[in-house]
């Protein structure tokens, strides 16, 4: 074993809670662990991101880590800490939600090498799907009492009066279903532990219980904390909804800026679950943010870092110049390289005008640009009164009063952006 993988965790503040003996059993050989991923998307979030970081880094440490997607479970949905059932997928819904979510955890996890600890993906929708109902109150049902299953807290809230949807008897047997995952992985492939976050504590260790009860056997339970967001909102949410890994649900640029505008609180915490720099070198990161926060290097590391883990270094690069084209020195060249999905990330918000296309064609004069066909300016002699004092720029070049709009201008074949002053942007829109 090269590294230890619970001080691991521990320094990087992934640890929640484990069952005696886990450290130790995991010194003794290379050990096969797993985590459950919900495939209601064909796509990950990053809420799912600490889940995986934990299978790479048990990989790193030269175990076997087992990605599970929840193909059975997702059909019915697990009642920890949410207060609604959800809706139940078919077959091929699943199936080619699965592929996704394996090509998108292949950048974090080595599914191809040779090596003996090379990752595995399975679904238990495949050993689940021809399990009969008799067969598994006989098998499963019969080990786990009822008084059990009712002190899990996952289950006392729902019943709880805060509750007022209660809990269907679907959602009561989920946590038999993943405890049965537990055994079966623990039979077919040798599985000793489950991890997941903090609210799953309740769901893996039934599965332990299952294996002690029927095979009497030993497994083990280890769960990370829920990750939380200094200012009390939801982490991996956005006004827009979940920041996904998937470019086409969440632009690069815009999954670079979530992270670049962590707080300097949440940034500390993040650089170390959501990277793979060493102590060393976060410790050195840490110091230098505390000398000059205003430079935000704490930030603009973790963004870096995350954006060419999940994206590429090209994508990073481009999510950069994108960012530097609303705040920093950035030219037509610049703007022009951008593709209109992120142009219209960079953009969001911005006063827009739609003009007709024939008008760039025959050129359109700025006085027009500015005022009397797009009203950003309230007049023509406000206009006049910017273009004289040299304040007014077409696509990041000043201009003048005599500069004409035309074709050349166009970005992505349809927009233009003016600016008056450093504080405000328009955008024009040929249609």
């Amino acid at each position: 074993m090269s590294k230890n993988f619970v001080e691991e965790l521990t320094w990087r503040g992934m640890l929640h809670d484990a069952m005696p003996g886990t450290d130790e059993h995991l010194m003794e050989a290379m050990r096969s662990a797993y985590v459950g991923i919900d495939p209601t998307a064909d796509s990950l979030h990053i809420g799912h991101l600490v889940g995986v970081m934990m299978l790479r880094h048990f990989q790193l440490c030269g175990h076997k880590p087992y990605a599970l997607i929840g193909g059975a479970t997702g059909m019915i949905g697990d009642p920890s800490g949410k207060s609604a059932e959800r809706n139940l997928l078919d077959e091929e819904t699943l199936r080619h939600n699965q592929d996704c979510l394996k090509e998108q955890l292949s950048r974090f996890l080595d599914f191809n090498s040779e090596a003996e600890n090379t990752a595995v993906l399975v679904n238990n929708y495949d050993w689940m799907k021809d399990f009969s109902f008799l067969e598994f109150i006989r098998d499963v049902g019969k080990h786990i009492t009822v008084n059990y299953m009712m002190a899990k807290d996952s289950v006392k809230k729902r019943l709880s009066s805060e509750s007022s949807v209660g809990m269907s008897f679907t959602e009561f047997t989920y946590q038999l279903v993943q405890g049965y995952d537990f055994l079966h992985l623990y039979r077919e492939h040798d599985c000793t532990l489950q991890m997941g976050g903090s609210d799953q504590w309740g769901n893996i260790t039934t599965g332990t219980e299952l294996i002690r009860r029927k095979e009497s056997g030993k497994a083990f339970a280890l769960t990370c904390p829920l990750i939380t967001k200094a200012d009390g909102t939801k982490f991996g949410k956005t006004e827009g909804g979940n920041v996904w890994l998937d470019a086409e649900r969440t632009s690069p640029y815009k999954f670079y800026q979530y992270w670049l505008n962590t707080s300097d609180a949440d940034a500390e915490k993040y650089i170390k679950i959501f990277t793979f720099l060493s102590k060393e070198e976060i410790e050195a990161l840490v110091e230098k943010h505390q000398e000059a926060p205003h430079l935000r290097e704490l930030q603009r590391k973790l963004a870096e870092e995350v954006t060419i883990m999940v994206h590429s270094e090209e994508e990073y690069q481009n999510a950069v110049k994108a960012s530097e084209v609303l705040f920093g020195k950035s030219t037509a060249d610049d703007l022009k390289k951008l593709n209109e999905k992120t142009f219209l990330d960079v953009f969001e918000g911005v006063p827009q005008a739609e003009i007709e296309k024939s008008e760039i064609l025959n050129g359109l004069d700025m006085i027009g640009a500015l005022s009397a066909k797009t009203n950003f300016l309230n007049s023509n002699g406000e206009a006049r009164r910017a273009l004289k004092e040299n304040s007014v720029s077409v696509n990041k070049e000043k201009v003048k009063e005599d500069y004409t709009i035309t074709e050349e201008d166009l970005i992505n074949g349809k927009y233009v952006i003016i600016n008056k002053g450093k504080k405000n942007t328009y955008i024009i829109r040929a249609v």
